[in-house]
């Protein structure tokens, strides 16, 4: 019993902040920062971003609201899983733009993320 306290609120940490981390360093600038501030190797249109900053900041906010409210907790997995998928997408795109050391990034997020969605499935 005392195991699955501390793997709780191990994955509480986690979601927290990755959750926090898609919502304000990963989603919003991609609403108020201007493209060139962004430093994308691979230029996208303005609505493009928008979209994944939506999808990050509704992400982020799946991680956390759901266990915060107690209402619909099935939403965090599949929140996690999601911003799974997102991150191999980033992970591409970062390959494709030449920047290896970002993709090692996007993946290492990726995988805590789906650590995140198992673990509450």
């Amino acid at each position: 019993m005392k195991g699955q306290k501390a793997i709780n609120v191990g994955l509480w940490v986690l979601q927290v902040f990755f959750g926090l981390f898609f919502i304000l360093a990963s989603g919003a600038p991609k609403f108020f920062a201007p493209q060139e501030v962004l430093n994308m190797p691979i230029v996208l249109s303005r609505e493009f971003l928008i979209f994944i900053g939506t999808c990050e900041v509704l992400g982020g906010l799946g991680l956390i609201l759901p266990g915060l409210t107690r209402r619909r907790p099935e939403v965090t997995p599949v929140a996690a899983f999601m911003l799974t998928l997102l991150t191999l997408c980033a992970t591409t795109y970062q390959l494709l733009g030449r920047q290896p050391e970002s993709a090692v990034f996007a993946v290492g997020v990726g995988l805590v993320c789906a650590l995140i969605g198992y673990a509450r499935w």
